[in-house]
């Protein structure tokens, strides 16, 4: 048996060491850590929300009024015809599968649905792929792409859908576009509480309240669901200081100071 070099197994650590540096300096280039993940799904959600504009004032053009962050949906516009036609809009990035089995979901719940996305800037992205919008076509989606710019381009017009229609969802959704005063929330947030029309209408008791307690019936002719919002309290903006009357809290105030162009809209 021929003898054993002695240098061999410390020159195979040595080796080993390295490649293990190695790999762990691949692994920590090629994996971002958490902070930048996070940074780069709100800078996902900076874009899509900046396509909400643009995408609002094509609608508006055609004789819509639109509305964001409505059940779920990042746009909702209604015909000012009777009964009105409802247009659900997604918002996205780019293109993707995502996007249609999004509208896919919401199809049930309106008249026509679109699709936006950024057009890309290479003209690589799904936007001019015969497939894609051939599916669209079929499933009778629309496409609007959105450049840097703020242009909008129909890429595919909408036709009439042959999902089943959800009558129940289709109310709620139009109920609350009616129901919501302006356009508070831009389409494609996520970050923070949005101010639906239930909010709103909480909001309007609280600046009645803000000069001191009142009855429930005396709020009814500025909020006809009045003492339903001040029973439930579902924000905790209120409380009964005695049998029938009701006083704001402390959230009920610092409402009013974190959302005081919502209550400047009130009476």
């Amino acid at each position: 048996m021929a003898p054993v070099d002695s240098t061999i197994f410390p020159r195979c650590c040595h080796v080993m060491h390295i490649l293990g540096k190695a790999v762990l300096a691949a692994i920590l280039v090629r994996e971002p850590s958490p902070c930048t993940r996070h940074f780069r799904k709100e800078e996902w959600k900076l874009l899509e929300t900046s396509l909400y504009a643009p995408v609002k004032l094509y609608l508006e053009s055609l004789g819509f009024e639109v509305k964001g962050e409505i059940g779920g949906c990042d746009l909702v516009a209604l015909s000012s015809g009777s009964p009105p036609i409802a247009v659900i809009c997604e918002l996205k990035l780019q293109f993707n599968l995502e996007l249609v089995l999004q509208g896919i979901d919401r199809a049930a719940a309106a008249d026509e649905i679109w699709l936006a996305a950024r057009m890309s800037p290479r003209g690589k992205g799904r936007e001019g792929d015969k497939r894609f919008r051939n599916l669209c076509r079929r499933l009778g989606f629309g496409m609007l792409g959105v450049f840097d710019d703020g242009r909008v381009e129909l890429l595919v017009s909408p036709v009439a859908p042959a999902p089943r229609r959800d009558p129940k969802r289709r109310s709620r959704l139009v109920d609350e576009h009616r129901r919501r005063q302006g356009d508070p929330v831009a389409g494609g947030s996520t970050r923070s509480p949005i101010m639906t029309a239930y909010r709103q209408d909480a909001l309007r008791c609280a600046v009645a309240l803000a000069d001191g307690p009142k009855r429930p019936r005396d709020l009814v002719p500025l909020v006809t669901r009045a003492p339903k919002i001040l029973l439930d309290n579902v924000y905790g903006w209120f409380a009964r200081v005695e049998r029938g009357v009701y006083d704001l809290t402390v959230a009920g105030r610092e409402a009013l100071q974190r959302w005081p162009q919502e209550a400047s809209r009130f009476p």
